[in-house]
């Protein structure tokens, strides 16, 4: 059954186990949302040497079952306060009326959560912006049923800005201002895939890892790291159609399917395949092969070639392309290794 998703379970382990053994004494977090915490990727992660499992979605830490503490990346909405209590460890968190709620939600259940307070340094995503006074320390350490476990910041996610040692510098810096009023911080959680390529890391113990494990890629200039694997998860789609047709449209070009005018250059009579998976399954801007991608509709993906009806494409992924994937019910997951 065509298309799916290949995860090769030996490979995620290894690139676990890799990552993990060459940042310690840092914790991992492994961020499973890229593949919608699929149930044996999970345990490949975890059997690689995790320390925590981390997801933005609730849904997701929901079907989880480890030890492990379970951490909620993405910034709790108030309307799911009362599952975050119930599923989570430990919450990335920036809002103090949220904090307040969730106090009180986890006093309902009388369970105590620890929080990563976020600081934005500059990517311009979630987080405390960090030239804001911290008078709020206090009411935060006052909390019955929260512990202010640790602080972090997010790079590159959204801004695209590159962290750098003086990001990892003021991350410290505001660790000492809080733990001046009283705090005791525990984690400081330096970023994601795309701190990896700093020599020196020494001023945190913390990293949330999702692509660096699954692709083997870290994010700041987009490079496979040396010792890792980057076809852990692979796409196979079958050919339905193979012409030979124009390089360019005949007649007026207006909006495709998406709303978007496209541009073509002519280069003469091609062999054009029309591969079965579409814009609603993956990305193809993220799909990585020896060929020519032409394009893609919803459900058409047009490859240059003369291939036959019947062959099986192969593609490696890049991170926006396996999200997609895997979140697609149209796409079948199978697990080797």
């Amino acid at each position: 059954m065509y298309p799916r998703l290949i995860v090769d379970l030996e490979k995620l382990k290894h690139n676990t186990e890799f990552l993990v053994n060459k940042l310690y004494p840092i914790k991992v977090m492994g961020v499973t949302k890229v593949f919608c915490a699929m149930e044996e990727a999970v345990k490949a992660m975890i059997d690689g040497g995790i320390s925590f499992v981390a997801d933005s979605r609730i849904d997701n830490l929901e079907k989880i079952s480890t030890d492990l503490p379970k951490v909620l990346l993405r910034i709790p909405m108030q309307s799911e306060l009362d599952r975050v209590v119930q599923v989570t460890d430990i919450v990335l968190i920036s809002e103090m009326d949220t904090i307040k709620k969730l106090n009180n939600e986890a006093k309902l259940h009388n369970k105590k959560i620890k929080i990563i307070l976020m600081f934005d340094l500059g990517d311009l995503r979630e987080g405390i912006w960090f030239e804001e006074e911290l008078n709020f320390i206090e009411e935060i350490l006052d909390l019955d049923n929260l512990s202010l476990y640790g602080i972090g910041t997010n790079l590159t996610c959204y801004g695209g800005i590159i962290p750098n040692r003086k990001h990892l510098e003021l991350l410290n810096e505001l660790r000492e201002a809080i733990e001046s009023k009283g705090a005791k911080i525990e984690v400081i959680s330096g970023g994601n895939s795309s701190s990896l390529y700093l020599e020196d890391l020494s001023l945190i113990n913390n990293l949330r890892l999702g692509e660096a494990i699954v692709l083997g890629r870290e994010t700041a200039f987009g490079e496979i790291l040396d010792g890792l694997y980057d076809d852990v998860f692979t796409l196979e789609a079958e050919v339905v159609e193979v012409k030979e047709k124009p390089s360019h449209p005949v007649g007026e070009i207006g909006m495709d399917a998406f709303g978007n005018k496209p541009l073509f250059i002519d280069k003469g009579n091609i062999m054009r395949a029309i591969v079965a998976v579409g814009k609603q399954d993956v990305d193809e801007s993220g799909l990585i092969f020896d060929g020519e991608i032409l394009g893609a509709s919803s459900d058409h993906l047009i490859i240059a070639g003369d291939y036959k009806v019947g062959d099986i494409i192969k593609f490696k992924l890049k991170y926006g392309a396996l999200l997609r994937l895997a979140t697609s019910p149209y796409v079948k997951k199978e697990v080797i290794g």
